[in-house]
């Protein structure tokens, strides 16, 4: 079977309103353009996932069954306009523990290629911080900074392939660089 392309997303910030340590399933409110730029993407021929840090859960502020129906709602308010994530991955580790699952390391987006035969080359990870950046590289993938919590310029990191303005302007990029 051949291999396929994928877009791995961060999660807060970068699908939905970044809450800090979204806790409540009632509380996921989505990111402008999340519809209609999944739906392009997805007419692109790319599978999605998500990858996310979750340090709440190390730290007791997320439960992991808040954690699971947070996920669970997002897969099936997405799924009501065609848009199938194909798996959620988590590190609920501290920020300062460097768990091969965590960002920066490529672990998640590693496990996702594995189960799913995805072409990482082929693949884009997306995300608002320089260690969803940095994640993607280590994976092999190409990868977008979306502006709003961090800026490129500065990090330790290398830079990501483009720094835009939102999911719309990504979404452009991708298709145009494809």
């Amino acid at each position: 079977m051949p291999q396929r392309k994928a877009i791995i997303f961060d999660r807060d910030g970068t699908l939905i309103i970044d809450k800090l340590y979204l806790n409540d399933p009632d509380q996921i409110e989505y990111l402008p353009d999340v519809i209609e730029s999944l739906q392009r993407l997805r007419d692109a021929g790319y599978a999605f996932a998500v990858a996310t840090n979750q340090s709440g859960v190390a730290r007791g502020i997320v439960t992991l069954d808040n954690l699971s129906e947070i996920h669970r709602r997002i897969k099936n308010h997405l799924a009501l306009y065609g848009i199938d994530i194909l798996g959620f991955y988590y590190a609920p580790f501290m920020s300062d523990t460097d768990h091969y699952l965590r960002k920066p390391n490529a672990g998640m987006i590693e496990q996702f290629g594995f189960e799913f035969n995805i072409d990482l080359k082929k693949s884009w990870m997306i995300g608002d911080r320089m260690t969803d950046v940095e994640a993607g590289h280590r994976a092999g993938c190409r990868s977008i900074l979306l502006e709003g919590t961090e800026t490129p310029q500065g990090s330790p990191y290398p830079q990501p392939e483009a720094f835009v303005s939102g999911l719309q302007e990504m979404t452009q990029f991708i298709l145009a660089n494809s």
